[in-house]
């Protein structure tokens, strides 16, 4: 095995040595790392203790959505699979492009954006619209800051905000409802409006149960709740994603909707009903939780994730749009320099003076 192991890594070195293929070099390091790791692993200082890096890191992240993507595999079929591959084309090949041009090993941070992004969708938007979300999201979002590690916003969620600005009746009106008992159906005919759509227009409340297993209408990754919450577990439970996020954004979402859904009873849905509502769990779990575009200090991930909450009930409760988690994380994600700011000049005041 370790001798079949080293012929590939050799195989991979004299390619790279190829001069007609030096303008490829990035997608062979890109792949040298996937499958090996790093190679510089000693005891002696510097010390490198592990062949994880981040492709590793984020191939964590890969394995939590798992849940998340066979539910979405399973309730909407090949519509699922379309999109999903449209979004890892489209949005692959801008990263590459990127690459080749800056003559740099291929970000891995796509891997997860092209994921994430098209289980933020509805399952029958059109393919053309996931190609121009992921363009966009991955041009806008990443790219145009320097790639992965210095983007201010989520990418994926920059895509997704996009085309719901640009195609709002693609966007709110083509919601389908899920089943356990017709998978790989044509979603085509099967139209149905959100929980919270359906809470906000006319006081009509889901079943817990039918949330938890997604036999709602909603985007691709919300709705199978189970498998959210196990995905995210394991974010945290490998340490890939810090806990403060999520416990203070759920935290405080279900804080205020204990006294909002009794002053505003028409506005605010009770605390299990908002959890369990739309997107909050995934984006809680899997965007908020981003270690580029959240805080670093301890204190400012205890803030954004509060202020996550606040922002998200305010916009779910008292604007024209039923969902609040996508604007609530980009808002944060553009004070999150300012928070990071405050926090260290508070905590060594004393040193700065």
């Amino acid at each position: 095995m370790n001798s079949l192991i080293e012929k590939l890594r050799t195989v991979l070195d004299d390619l790279k040595q190829v001069e007609s293929l030096h303008f490829f070099e990035a997608i062979f390091e890109t792949i040298e790392g996937i499958v090996f790791g790093n190679r510089e692993v000693r005891p002696q200082a510097p010390h490198i203790a592990d062949h994880i890096e981040i492709k590793r890191y984020m191939s964590m992240a890969i394995v939590a959505l798992i849940p998340c993507t066979l539910a979405a595999i399973y309730f909407y079929g090949w519509h699922a699979i379309r999109i999903i591959a449209a979004s890892y084309i489209a949005g692959g090949l801008v990263e590459v492009a990127f690459a080749l041009i800056r003559k740099k090993e291929i970000e891995e941070g796509f891997l997860v954006t092209g994921l994430i992004f098209p289980l933020t969708l509805p399952p029958s938007i059109p393919t053309w619209m996931v190609v121009v979300g992921a363009v966009f999201g991955v041009f806008f979002g990443k790219e145009v800051f320097g790639g992965t590690g210095r983007n201010i916003f989520n990418p994926a969620l920059v895509g997704r905000m996009f085309i719901t600005i640009a195609f709002p009746q693609a966007m709110s009106a083509r919601w389908v409802a899920a089943s356990w008992t017709t998978p790989f159906t044509s979603v085509d005919t099967i139209t149905s409006a959100t929980p919270l759509s359906m809470f906000k227009s006319a006081r009509e409340f889901t079943p817990i149960l039918d949330l938890l297993l997604g036999q709602t209408g909603g985007s691709m990754g919300e709705l199978f709740r189970l498998g959210i919450i196990l995905g995210g577990g394991f974010l945290i439970f490998t340490k890939v994603a810090n806990w403060r996020v999520p416990v203070c954004y759920l935290g405080t979402v279900a804080v205020l909707a204990l006294p909002g859904s009794v002053f505003f009873p028409h506005n605010i849905a009770a605390p299990l009903t908002q959890l369990l509502s739309g997107g909050l769990l995934f984006g809680a779990f899997f965007m908020a939780t981003d270690p580029v575009t959240a805080p670093y200090t301890r204190a400012g991930k205890y803030i954004y994730g509060i202020m996550l909450g606040l922002v998200t009930v305010v916009i779910r409760g008292f604007s024209g749009y039923t969902e609040g988690v996508m604007f609530s994380i980009i808002f944060m994600n553009a004070l999150n320099p300012l928070i990071d700011h405050i926090v260290m000049s508070v905590k060594y005041r004393s040193k700065l003076a």
